[in-house]
């Protein structure tokens, strides 16, 4: 175990509950100390769902473990029957309660339900939030769905076949959306509404808006979608083996993983891929593959991007930025280790090391090291983006409330494909715009005490004329009086008469050194090379998200030559140092 102020997943209960929290009729009983209840304010306050999740805690004290906890579990399963009369419930523990090792699934089992009991064994510390949901609704379709499987051995008649035979269109069940997801909502309308589009009627959406007993039924559609296999993928390789079943698995982020997707439907589908294809071109348009084709696109050729995330965002955000965008992927990499050949995979083919990792300081060093000029991750890499002044989307899980639009935003299908180009486009193109505003505020046209450059006559007033106040003797500068005196100390008097003149020298040079933290600029680390003004001007003119990267590079450069001072030709000749490498 590791103490860390920050997982990118939870234990795997949490996982459970994303499973209960998003069906319909079933009931999760957590045999939990009363400090765990806090999983809920994930779902109300985050998510900002309308109910709480269908959760009851056993909330046992430490007083009751000197006495008979496994009576705390009983009663709390008899009493959650009786008041929610649930299709289905789940019964496990929580990480804490791991550890007393009273069966909660056992001991539930003892009191003849009259509905299905499914327990769960979820090891807190060897799996996490993800492997929880999964492990979650693999055994409830399990439980739920086996008693109406075929004999071992039986044959299944292809999807063509049986809609031929019973003269009705294709269905299929979307499986892996739960509670808490990352744009799951929205993304399952908008792959609804694109295999309505093809002729494809979605029969279930599981476990997401599903009960217990439409699990039961799911061995009757003609195939499954896997959307998202973290959560959905154990579960249809089960069907698959167990129903004959066949599954489409491509998931459709961006336009060329939307068009791979339909011809996978279409495949196991028996429809023709063409005409598949021309209606979704047709009914469910794009303007992402406009974009890319545009003079405008050019303008953000090879901007470099570092992708962090579950391996099923990060994989399909790879191929966008690449394929779709025209962008330079610099790092990629995911925290879900049970994913990670998936990741090496894509690492491998653009060229680069894949980073697997639940540590978000590495995630942090890796980022500074490739200093790209956008982030696609999760809300930590968010918060690390703006640490080092870089732009950020959030394109996966763990998010906050934000991530959570109240607006149709999904990731999937031709939609989706139109987000992602908003999301990813747009702080790029804001950062051009930043960047020019940066460039010109000390023109002398533009700067930010002049007036309209067409009102030439209607000059700013002068600046009053302040009476000289008399010299008296200044006791040493204390640190509330420094934001003060340098703030005068940076705007200069409008005539030798000015009060600046009040403020004795000394007082001056000690409130710049007050107001001048490491890293601004004129400034140097202890023993490091110093900026001549015209060096840092010239350092202004470059884009500020590369500019600490220039700053950085460039000292190292002087300090390795024991240059002592930076000027304009030392930033060129240790720009054509680094450009050499």
């Amino acid at each position: 175990m590791q103490l860390t102020i920050w997982t990118y997943e939870g234990p795997p209960h949490v996982g459970a509950m994303r499973v209960a929290t998003g069906m319909t009729d079933v009931h999760y009983v957590l045999h939990a100390p009363q400090g765990d209840t806090y999983a809920d304010l994930l779902f109300t306050m985050i998510e900002r769902r309308d109910h709480r999740p269908p959760v009851t805690y056993t909330t046992f004290q430490a007083q009751d473990l000197g006495g008979d906890t496994a009576g705390l579990v009983k009663e709390a399963v008899r009493a959650a029957w009786e008041r929610f009369r649930p299709q289905a419930m789940l019964v496990g523990a929580s990480c804490t309660a791991e550890l007393i090792q009273d069966d909660p699934g056992g001991l539930a089992a003892t009191l003849d339900l009259p509905i299905p009991v499914v327990p769960l064994e979820l090891p807190a510390y060897q799996r996490k939030e993800n492997w929880g949901a999964s492990e979650t609704f693999y055994q409830l379709v399990r439980a739920m769905a086996l008693p109406h499987a075929p004999p071992p051995g039986t044959e299944r008649a292809t999807v063509r076949e049986r809609c031929e035979a019973e003269g009705r269109r294709p269905t299929c069940n979307l499986l892996g959306a739960t509670a808490l997801g990352f744009r799951h909502r929205d993304d399952v309308t908008e792959v609804t509404r694109l295999l309505e589009a093809l002729g494809v009627e979605v029969r279930l959406v599981a476990p997401m808006h599903s009960s217990p007993n439409d699990l039961a039924g799911m061995g009757e559609a003609d195939f499954n979608v896997v959307l998202y296999p973290e959560i959905g993928g154990q579960a249809a390789t089960w069907l698959e083996r167990t129903f004959r079943q066949p599954s489409v698995r491509t998931v459709p982020i961006g336009i060329g993983a939307t068009r791979d997707f339909v011809r996978e439907v279409a495949a196991v589908a028996g429809l023709d891929e063409e005409a598949s294809l021309a209606i979704v071109d047709r009914k469910l348009p794009s303007r992402l593959p406009w974009w890319s084709r545009s003079v405008d696109s050019t303008y953000l050729t090879d901007k470099r991007v570092f992708i962090f995330g579950d391996a099923t965002h990060a994989v399909a955000a790879a191929r966008v930025a690449r394929e779709e965008l025209g962008f330079q992927v610099v790092g990629l990499g995911c925290y879900n280790r049970e994913f990670a050949r998936e990741v090496r995979t894509a690492a491998k083919a653009i060229g680069i090391e894949p980073l697997i990792t639940d540590d978000y300081l590495e995630v942090e060093d890796a980022i500074r090291e490739a200093a790209p000029e956008l982030v696609l991750g999760t809300q930590m890499e968010r918060h690390i983006a703006k640490r080092l002044g870089l732009f950020c989307t959030v394109i996966s899980a763990p998010v906050h409330v934000q991530d959570f639009p109240a607006r149709y935003s999904p990731q999937m299908g031709p939609e989706g494909a139109n987000v992602i180009f908003d999301s990813w486009v747009h702080p790029l193109m804001m950062g051009l715009e930043e960047h020019l505003l940066g460039m010109f505020q000390d023109d002398f046209e533009f700067a930010n005490d002049r007036g309209p450059s067409h009102l030439h006559s209607e000059a700013p007033p002068a600046a009053p004329t302040v009476a000289p106040a008399p010299v008296v003797a200044t006791p040493p500068l204390m640190a509330a009086d420094a934001t003060a005196v340098a703030d005068a100390a940076a705007h200069p008097a409008a005539s030798p008469g000015d009060s600046q003149a009040a403020i004795p020298a000394a007082a001056v040079a000690t409130a710049a050194t007050v107001a001048s933290p490491e890293g601004a600029p004129g400034s140097a680390s202890d023993n490091g090379p110093t900026w001549a003004a015209e060096a840092e001007q010239e350092l202004k003119k470059i884009p500020f998200f590369v500019r600490g990267k220039v700053r950085r590079n460039t000292e190292a450069f002087a300090s390795e030559r024991d240059i002592s001072a930076i000027t304009v030709d030392v930033m060129y000749d240790a720009k054509a140092h680094f450009g050499n490498r």
